[in-house]
């Protein structure tokens, strides 16, 4: 790891914006199923790209939600691009048609995301809870592709697919995807309802990423993704990060519909409002966030080695597990039966 890595940037260098929480599915693993609030106006969301805009941060990615469930989508993203800001899209891709795909080409997206949860189309419907969600998805890349538009694959590993993630590459490369996210479980909403069907043990954990790890090293023409700071404890991990440990109110910030901010969209604390709190109070100045950036070890990672480099893995796992932000994740393998055997 390096000695570079940084505390949290000045301003976030991400942020994930639902939208809208409103689907067309219903996925056993999503965080944002059962949530409801209020959506802002196309006038409020043109306002919050001009925030946006003035706080200099240069990404944002639509999620949510199915983003394109808002009639207002091109031009908020319009509007945002016109702004300097640099925008992408994660979608299931049910909507995704030629007309619609030119349409995304025509607003500006920087890349587009479909989500893919298994190379087999009845693996992936019976996840995502949609029979014909896997044809449908798959050519939405094909559609993307054909625009013009970059795109990715996401892929959230559980008990369905972490044998077959060598699969998932292989589908992402037929289809013309860039990269590829291999998510990890995060247990919120109704991942945590199914965690027990669904999640992985740490044993399981720890194996996947070891062999993960070796095939993104031999992975010349797709970009393989992980987003789970437990992986930074296995001494085949490489990345050098700019912050060790989660990088939710580190390097990125969630809105929610109704603008208020949180450190992710699978941890539900409320920083403030972005249209009616000072944004660099809110990002400087957050209890939450100060705690969140200054985690001490709890439970198991007391004494760990491994501490320093993964800060505790996943907070937002750790909050919806054991209801304490620094208590240690629970895919954590360090000081299991699976550690042991190494």
């Amino acid at each position: 790891m390096s000695d570079d890595t940084l505390d949290y940037l000045s301003a976030p260098l991400t942020l994930n914006w639902s939208l809208s929480f409103r689907c067309n599915f219903v996925c056993t693993h999503c965080y944002s199923r059962n949530d409801h609030c209020e959506e802002l106006s196309t006038a409020d969301n043109r306002r919050i790209v001009d925030i946006l805009a003035e706080k200099q941060i240069p990404f944002v990615n639509f999620g949510g939600g199915e983003p394109l469930l808002r009639e207002d989508l091109f031009e908020i993203t319009r509007y945002a691009t016109d702004r300097g800001l640099r925008v992408s899209m994660n979608s299931n891709g049910w909507h995704i048609n030629e007309e619609t795909a030119a349409k995304i080409s025509q607003a500006g997206f920087a890349s587009v995301g479909i989500s893919i949860d298994s190379h087999e189309s009845a693996g992936h419907d019976d996840f995502r809870c949609q029979p014909g969600s896997f044809d449908r998805a798959v050519r939405a890349l094909d559609l993307l592709r054909d625009a013009g538009v970059k795109t990715t694959m996401s892929s959230v590993i559980s008990r369905i697919n972490f044998e077959h993630f060598r699969d998932l590459i292989e589908l992402a490369r037929t289809h013309g995807a860039r990269q590829l996210f291999l998510h990890n479980f995060k247990c919120s909403g109704k991942g945590f309802e199914n965690r027990e069907d669904l999640d992985l043990s740490p044993a399981q954990w720890r194996e996947f990423y070891q062999q993960a790890l070796v095939v993104k090293s031999q992975t010349k023409d797709i970009a393989l993704s992980f987003d789970d700071p437990v992986i930074a404890s296995l001494p085949q991990y490489e990345e050098k990060p700019l912050v060790k440990g989660s990088s939710c109110g580190k390097l990125s910030l969630h809105l929610r519909p109704d603008g208020n901010l949180t450190p992710c969209g699978f941890i539900p604390l409320v920083l403030g409002n972005i249209l009616r709190d000072d944004f660099d109070a809110v990002w400087h100045d957050s209890p939450i966030l100060q705690k969140m950036r200054n985690k001490q070890a709890r439970g198991k990672c007391q004494g760990c080695d491994a501490f320093a480099d993964c800060l505790g893995g996943c907070t937002a796992r750790a909050l919806a597990v054991t209801g304490d932000l620094e208590e240690a994740d629970p895919h954590c393998w360090q000081g299991s039966d699976a550690d042991a055997e190494q």
